[in-house]
């Protein structure tokens, strides 16, 4: 194998001060968190920062020589667009080391008003060729850009030949079977359309229920899925509930997993992607440190060894505790026909 062009930045959830710190700690490059309200995708009672959480955070990230990241990457509509405007200008006055963004209304705003503003298109953007990121580039010179999980290896390497931007992939955690920020599926039950209101199931729309049959999930009354006792029960979303189809019950859509990019780091190494990004501001502070240091080791490893680098069955096994579903899959970075 080739020299590698570059050591892989990681790029970890902070959903609270405890998570942050445990990504901090644990070795990631940067965090990325979001501001209390609709303005970031997760959007979540009893996740992410006021003002005066934030300073605190970057306060200690900085000091250990880590990066913060503020996800303003919902869609804002006409008569909230004060609410999203007023967060870019709060990040510009919080001093946050990037913003990322997806609205182009929005990115057109930082871009004018806030000029020494970083800006990162997230993978709300949905930016999925070189002629897009491009555009979001000589527009709004955005430096980084975030791709969506739907693309394959192959895809990817033609995307970093062509970026005239930073490019950052998904590494580990929940996969979704659409193109991030064009999907509306979960707004034909809940009303609510996670490009806008930041989630795919709003809590307000979700309910448990113990059963004689087992435990039960419902989505603004719709039942998504039933759990027996030996199985995880997972936060439900429309996509990965399990359906009656021709008299048989299963998952009609997606069957709930976790991306896992160890197998491939040299290879994305290689071919010059500059950042991994973990999934998951709604897990637990334990979970995101976990995945944190797996994937910490995994990267040093593997920059200093690519041509012996191979997984470790602990950090495999460790991950696999906890995937969604308890299995993972490198999706469609794994296309052999490509």
């Amino acid at each position: 194998m080739s020299e590698l062009k570059n050591r892989m930045d990681l790029v970890c959830p902070a959903g609270s001060l405890p998570a942050l710190k445990a990504a901090v700690d644990a070795g990631a490059d940067a965090v990325y968190l979001g501001f209390r309200d609709a303005t970031n995708a997760r959007n979540f009672p009893g996740l992410n920062f006021d003002a005066d959480e934030i300073r605190v955070a970057m306060d200690y990230a900085h000091v250990k020589g880590c990066r913060v990241l503020l996800a303003l990457n919902t869609f804002p509509q006409t008569e909230q667009w004060s609410t999203w405007q007023r967060a870019v200008d709060q990040a510009a006055d919080l001093g946050v080391d990037a913003v990322i963004m997806a609205d182009l209304g929005l990115l057109r705003y930082a871009r004018r008003h806030h000029p020494e503003l970083r800006l990162h298109l997230s993978v709300q953007g949905s930016a999925t060729n070189r002629h897009s990121i491009a555009f979001y580039h000589e527009e709004f010179n955005i430096q980084q850009v975030v791709i969506p999980r739907v693309l394959s290896l192959s895809q990817i390497r033609r995307v970093v030949e062509n970026s005239p931007v930073d490019v950052e992939v998904f590494g580990f955690g929940s996969l979704c079977i659409m193109v991030e920020g064009r999907c509306a599926l979960s707004s034909y039950v809940t009303g609510e359309s996670p490009n806008t209101c930041g989630v795919c199931s709003p809590a307000k729309a979700v309910r448990w229920e113990e059963t004689p049959q087992g435990r039960q999930s419902r989505l603004n009354g719709v039942l998504i899925d039933r759990y027996q006792a030996h199985e995880a029960a997972g936060y439900p979303t429309l996509c990965k509930g399990r359906f009656s189809v021709n008299d048989n019950v299963f998952y009609a859509m997606e069957e709930p997993t976790s991306l896992n990019i160890l197998d491939i780091l040299p290879e994305l190494m290689k071919m010059g992607v500059a950042a991994v990004k973990v999934e998951g501001r709604q897990r637990s502070p334990a979970y995101v440190g976990q995945v944190t240091r797996v994937m910490r080791a995994a990267l040093d490893a593997c920059y200093q060894d690519p041509q012996h680098y191979q997984p470790a069955p602990d950090w495999l096994a460790s991950l696999d505790k906890l995937s969604e579903g308890q299995s993972h899959t490198l999706g469609a970075l794994h296309r052999p026909w490509q």
